[in-house]
């Protein structure tokens, strides 16, 4: 996948952390990241990014990251992290503690999107759609989205009513219409604006 794209590394750095988070639309849940530094000793078949595979695909594939990958971790921001922040910062912020939790630590990172977090222990370049062009990231993609969805399955059985096991969180009309009926939970973002005028009405 990197051969599409001129990365800015030097050509001798080892450990390479692809980077990415899901989470950023939903009405409810964190937002999580994701880290992986993979084995090119142990190439990995059929990375590509974690929307344009199916479930069960992506529950193989997130299982032989996690034993084949020279390390990887979660990060996460909190539903108060992103109101207080907003969604952005908070996606930085789940980026950053995801590589921080690697070990051993990155030389470098690579993240999706257009934007670095700051603060971090390694150099660090932004890759648009970077999940599509950086097998590393397409791993981490696919590590978030795995372990967002599991947790918002458990969520649907803590709040039940909202649909969260099959939406996510993402503000799908059976969502919008539970939030009127049912009223807003401790994992709905506050700051978000279908949430926000419930509040306010």
């Amino acid at each position: 996948m990197s051969d599409q794209i001129e990365l800015i590394f030097a050509a001798d750095t080892k450990l390479v952390a692809g980077v990415d988070e899901v989470g950023r639309g939903p009405l409810a849940g964190p937002v999580v990241a994701a880290a992986v530094i993979l084995d090119p000793e142990q190439p990995i078949e059929g990375l590509a990014d974690s929307k344009k595979l199916s479930e069960k695909r992506r529950e193989i594939l997130a299982e032989e990251i996690r034993e084949k990958a020279l390390a990887w971790a979660l990060g996460r921001a909190e539903v108060a992290e992103i109101d207080e922040i907003n969604i952005l910062q908070a996606s930085l912020l789940a980026m950053r503690r995801a590589i921080e939790q690697l070990d051993p630590l990155p030389e470098h990172a690579l993240i999706d999107g257009n934007k670095c977090p700051t603060l971090l222990p390694c150099s660090a370049e932004s890759i648009v759609k970077g999940d599509s062009k950086v097998a590393s990231i397409s791993a981490a993609s696919i590590l978030a989205k795995v372990s967002r969805d599991h947790e918002m399955v458990e969520m649907d059985r803590i709040y039940p009513g909202y649909g969260l096991a099959g939406h996510k969180g993402y503000p799908s009309k059976k969502h919008l219409q539970a939030l009127e009926e049912l009223g807003i939970t401790p994992i709905h973002r506050r700051s978000y604006a279908p949430v926000r005028r419930l509040l306010e009405s």
